[in-house]
């Protein structure tokens, strides 16, 4: 105890909430350790009720099965939405808001019992939010659009949940300021830095989405005539879309700390990723706009500036981050030795290892599925066309449900094992599920993509309008029917996958066997220790950094990422195809109506 006195000067040391971790050596306040723990399985839990909500979802758009009625369906649509994007995913990222700001920097929790009161807001917000949309009270969607109108509960639980995701960022900073003028910390170790990224968009963001859904709570007591539509949508998007940056910001950070944990792999330049993700900052917010690009209310000077200048700077951002990450990974495999031709490094690398092939097939879902298709609906023309088709939740699937929750499942196969010191109960399963999800989700985006290109809106129940003057007959074409079976295939396989992640989550949790020293793979302990590092080591820089950098470049007698390169451009002439395809579609657009 003597030892952790003197990591933290200042504090009175009780053995009761202290340990030091087995594997990694690092210290843990166990009052942050049992809040990352009851958030972590408060998240696993709302995902494993998201997902199911999910199946049935896709199985009413699979017209072959049509398995919910109407009401139902509407219900579950706007149940799902807010379970996935905001109540699984929150859950987590505050569990990794702690780790972040204590564990991950080697110091004490700051007041642990607001992270109590912030919990217990979040929960009950969370829950009564989910009991008012299931009830047929608050059957507005997810978006509640005025004049739409639901119970006012359903508002009071948003609002309270939105509360106490503020006073989890806020305390997130509150830790971090404290580590550091302690002298706990000199420089933020990167997955940290990310998360502070996250928590400062996140503040603007929740308070965007509580600045427009008071007014709507005031209006449904009674205390409020009514609401102005256009400001509402432009606050709540404020909210929708930017809670999709907090998860971008995280997410990114937890693929650094799954390339050094997997593979040893550093940052090519660290500062260079710290800009990107101060370019998120400044930037990723502008990106809402794309969801009220035909309001009457914006100017086309508005819609010009944000679609052509300050949405590119954030791509800009992830742009860096798509490249340094697996150039990371090939410099660090061939120092390994894994060097032979452009690929041999790939060819090599730990894809038995959870976190490495979650990293691979976070990257891909988020980065080719669904960045793709988000940045071209982000242009005012294209987006005409595409944002009420089905391409639009295709898009979201992809970087939200796909590849953000598989980048979390992947970092959580190493955080329970930790925290809970447990071994894994099905490590086989482990190893496969990622495979599995991914494969599901693939063939769900590639299906309900190819449904929108096709004309099939977002959001209907029966999307043929039967017995409407306008009825469509999209359906006469069978590829639209086979579209919509890829669909229901897709998400049966994603759930599948789904579900043994929250078996062998939910059972290491509670019956896993326990350890001190707890099995987390083929990585060594001093590999998670150097993800945790608050010195940064960038290729370039000082020390054995520099010369393992400078021999390599010696040795392969130019670029020290080659394959990557080739991996970049082939993005990039996809990009391009995709974005043509698009605008040819556009020009292929009927006007009449007959």
């Amino acid at each position: 105890m003597a030892a952790i006195a003197q990591e933290f000067p200042g504090y009175r040391m009780k053995i009761a909430i202290w340990r030091r971790c087995g594997v990694t050596g690092l210290v843990i306040d166990r009052s942050a350790e049992r809040l990352i723990m009851v958030n972590a399985v408060t998240a696993v839990l709302f995902l494993a009720f998201g997902g199911t909500m999910a199946l049935t979802i896709a199985l009413t758009r699979w017209r072959a099965v049509h398995l919910l009625p109407a009401d139902w369906f509407y219900r579950l649509v706007g149940a799902h939405g807010l379970t996935m994007l905001i109540f699984w995913i929150l859950f987590f990222e505050v569990a990794a808001l702690i780790f972040g700001s204590t564990v991950m920097i080697n110091a004490p929790m700051v007041a642990p019992t607001l992270a109590w009161v912030y919990y217990s807001m979040m929960l009950g917000g969370a829950l009564l939010v989910e009991t008012t949309a299931l009830s047929g009270h608050a059957t507005v969607m997810m978006t509640a659009y005025p004049p739409l109108k639901a119970t006012s509960w359903f508002y009071l639980g948003l609002l309270i949940f939105a509360v106490g995701a503020l006073l989890a960022l806020f305390h997130f900073i509150i830790n971090v300021t404290v580590a550091r003028v302690r002298g706990q910390v000199q420089t933020l170790p990167l997955l940290t830095f990310a998360l502070l990224a996250a928590a400062i968009i996140g503040i603007w963001t929740l308070a965007s989405g509580a600045a427009a859904i008071f007014p709507a709570w005031l209006w449904a007591i009674g205390a409020k005539s009514s609401v102005d539509p256009g400001v509402y949508r432009l606050l709540f998007w404020g909210f929708g879309h930017g809670a999709q940056q907090i998860n971008l910001a995280a997410m990114i950070g937890i693929w650094y700390a799954l390339a050094t944990l997997t593979t040893g792999a550093k940052p090519l330049n660290e500062g260079l990723s710290r800009f990107a993700f101060l370019l998120y900052i400044v930037f990723i917010n502008m990106g809402s706009i794309h969801h009220i690009l035909v309001d009457p209310g914006l100017g086309g000077w508005l819609r010009g500036v944000n679609t052509s200048y300050f949405v590119y700077a954030a791509v800009l951002g992830s742009m860096i981050h798509a490249f340094t990450i697996p150039a990371s990974v090939e410099v660090a495999l061939r120092e390994k030795g894994y060097g032979r031709g452009l690929f041999g490094w790939l060819k090599r690398a730990p894809w038995g290892e959870p976190g490495f092939s979650v990293l691979v097939l976070s990257f891909w879902l988020f980065g080719v599925m669904g960045g793709i298709s988000g940045v071209i609906m982000g242009s005012v023309q294209v987006n005409m066309i595409q944002h009420n088709t089905l391409i639009s939740p295709a898009h979201f699937h992809m970087t939200v449900v796909a590849g953000t929750t598989l980048a979390f499942m992947g970092f959580t196969y190493y955080l329970v094992p930790l925290i809970f010191q447990r071994e894994h109960i099905l490590p086989r399963w482990a190893r496969i599920q990622p495979y599995i999800f991914a494969l599901g989700m693939t063939i769900f985006g590639l299906g309900m993509g190819f449904a929108g290109h096709q004309g099939v809106p977002r959001r209907d129940w029966d999307p043929t309008f039967p017995g409407a003057p306008l009825a469509t007959d999209i359906f006469k074409t069978t590829t639209v029917n086979i579209s919509l079976a890829c669909l229901g295939i897709g998400a049966i396989i994603a759930v599948i996958g789904g579900t043994m992640f929250v078996i062998n989550t939910a059972g290491t949790v509670f019956f896993g066997k326990r350890s001190a020293q707890p099995n987390i793979g083929k990585i060594s302990p001093l590999a998670f220790a150097t993800s945790a590092t608050t010195v940064p080591i960038v290729a370039g820089g000082t020390g054995e950094g520099e010369r393992e950098h400078t021999k390599h470049t010696m040795q392969t007698g130019g670029f020290e990422a080659p394959g990557t390169l080739v991996l970049a451009f082939a993005w990039l002439l996809l990009f391009v195809i995709l974005y043509a395809y698009s605008w040819f579609e556009l020009s292929s657009v009927s006007w009449s109506i007959k």
